[in-house]
């Protein structure tokens, strides 16, 4: 193994160390304390606790302080195994590492690793002394409630979240990072731009407001524009289809406790968690021949799927959303050409946003609904079309869906962070599933091979995206407000309305500002709402018919003409500049 923190299997050892360092911290200053879990995750590490002290930030610097002398006292890490017997008596103060014990099959191997005085259930694997652990790179960021098991019938523990570094500035820059994504969170930017929000009475179900709704209309403008331009034709499907849909389809098997249900004339009915079913009816309404194929049918559909609450996240995870899907049916010598150009459509939409990505392969799961023929035969195709098209990826094994493997596309924002958004998936088993067919050139009857493909993945976790990436500061063409024109003195207020409305006549966003308020009040509070331009005239810019022209992020642009103006700014929205 190679012992840096670029090798993730290394990573996760030092910082699943660092959450037993965490444990023992917590066992020494508050011994009564019981020890529940503690992995390494993403960005870091948790451990969750049974503890009658509250987890103040006080007590986490205390928990800190800790943690250092431990990594000075270089105590190692020893792993032992113990028969189930023994196991239960080691651990008898402690409940649920005795739950976990008993929830081992009967032949598992029990390992537990001790340093110094502590010792923990674990599997492992560990570095091989505390030493190994940069004392002054560790840094415990907060804490919150968390269910035992996560499940919500259990007791509610507190888990400690940390990090850690081998240096102690990359620990610098990623909280750096934590501290501007603060800034960019989407919640609350989208709360003060007065864009979008999730009300108390609909957890999980956004709501979006004027200014939001302009950005969700551009982008599914541009949705619109760019598959009519790759050959897609729109088709809406219903919302809510009868239940024994969803059984044909797969999801009742594979996807039912994240669906929602509802009752019709008697009759038990779903709402559809996917669109994919409903193109399916939708290609099923007439008989196609393969003169007919490609086939390219889009659709923004809402879809609605139940998340647990404590995975709800602003835009980023909901409980109803709209898919970008579209959905391709093709002849089996049309598959390369299609998937190829899927690859192309969607590099086009994040070139122009200026989006660095990476690609994964995801093999299909264990619970893959065809045979292992088809799943091979699907792996290799995708995989041929990566390598012929020039692209790096890796494979991410087992995280296709029930019904065929994936190309996903991870997007990476202004701060580093990676986003799953686009992908592309491979499936022989829907047509099969409901029985589509073509008529052949040999004039017999063939089954398509279907590509389920989204570019954005959602609309709203799109806009949650982009949100972050821009800090609320978008593009011209996605701005909510596009120009504010802002008057010095009365008297140049009937130059700003012309102003105005020769720039709403040429369908730009605009407002004005009438307000009797000094100028350097207004183009702050201009400044605070992101506006990309800001129009300031007086009586000098009236008597001369120019405008005083200033740009976000760039201050004062001098003067110019009302009509230069335009000519720049209307190239800018037209070619969508990002």
């Amino acid at each position: 193994m190679e012992y840096t923190f670029e090798n993730k299997e290394y990573r996760d050892m030092y910082r699943h160390t660092t959450s037993h360092i965490l444990a023992q911290a917590v066992k020494r200053l508050y011994p009564q304390t019981k020890l529940a879990i503690g992995p390494a995750i993403a960005d870091g590490f948790y451990y969750d606790f049974d503890s009658d002290v509250t987890f103040t930030p006080e007590v986490l610097e205390q928990l800190e302080m800790e943690m250092r002398k431990i990594c000075k006292e270089k105590l190692p890490l020893e792993r032992f195994e113990l028969p189930r017997d023994k196991a239960l008596e080691l651990m008898r103060d402690e409940p649920y590492k005795v739950e976990l014990i008993n929830d081992l099959p009967e032949d598992a191997v029990i390992s537990f690793y001790r340093q110094g005085e502590f010792t923990d259930l674990c599997a492992g694997p560990h570095v091989d002394s505390t030493g190994r652990i940069k004392g002054n790179a560790i840094k415990l960021t907060s804490c919150t409630g968390a269910y035992w098991r996560g499940n919500s019938d259990n007791k509610m523990l507190q888990r400690i979240y940390g990090t850690c570094f081998p240096k102690k500035d990359e620990l610098d820059a990623y909280l750096a990072r934590i501290e501007e994504a603060k800034k960019r969170d989407h919640r609350k930017l989208g709360r003060e731009l007065d864009l979008f929000a999730i009300m108390d009475e609909g957890p999980g179900f956004p709501f979006f407001f004027p200014k939001g709704m302009v950005i969700r209309n551009e982008l599914e403008t541009y949705w619109r524009e760019l598959h009519r331009k790759w050959g897609y034709e729109e088709i809406r499907t219903p919302m809510i289809l009868n239940e024994e849909l969803w059984h044909r389809s797969g999801h009742w098997d594979h996807y039912k406790e994240n669906m929602y249900f509802t009752t019709i004339d008697d009759a038990p009915y779903a709402i559809k968690p996917m669109n994919c079913p409903g193109g399916m009816l939708a290609y099923k309404r007439r008989m196609w021949s393969y003169k007919d194929l490609p086939i390219r049918a889009g659709e923004l559909g809402l879809v609605h799927r139940h998340e647990l609450s404590g995975a709800l996240h602003g835009l980023m995870r909901v409980r109803c959303f709209t898919q970008d899907d579209a959905h391709i049916f093709m002849t089996e010598d049309q598959m390369f050409d299609e998937i190829s150009g899927v690859i192309r459509k969607i590099d086009s939409v994040y070139s122009m946003f200026g989006f660095n990505y990476h690609i994964e392969l995801s093999t299909c799961p264990d619970d893959f609904i065809g045979s292992e023929e088809v799943r091979e035969n699907s792996e290799n195709i995708l995989r041929q079309v990566l390598e012929a098209s020039g692209k790096e990826f890796i494979i991410n094994p087992g995280d296709g869906a029930f019904y065929g493997p994936k190309i996903d596309f991870h997007l990476e924002d202004a701060i580093g962070r990676t986003w799953q958004c686009g992908t592309i998936q491979l499936d022989f088993q829907m047509p099969e599933r409901f029985d589509l067919e073509y008529t052949g050139a040999d004039g017999q009857k063939h089954r398509p091979i279907m590509i389920h493909t989204v570019t954005f993945g959602s609309i709203e976790r799109f806009i949650g995206i982009l949100t972050e990436h821009y800090a609320g500061a978008f593009p011209l063409w996605l701005a909510p407000v596009q120009v504010k024109v802002m008057p010095i003195t009365d008297r140049a207020r009937e130059y700003a309305e012309k102003i105005y409305s020769r720039l709403f006549d040429e369908g730009f966003r605009v407002e004005t500002d009438f307000r009797n308020e000094k100028i350097g009040y207004k183009i702050r509070e201009a400044q605070t709402q992101k506006i990309p331009y800001m129009i300031v005239v007086g009586d000098k810019e009236a008597e001369a018919g120019l405008i005083s022209l200033r740009v976000r992020g760039q201050g004062d642009q001098g003067t110019t003409t009302l009509d230069e103006f335009i000519q720049k700014i209307k190239k800018e929205r037209d070619d969508r500049v990002c």
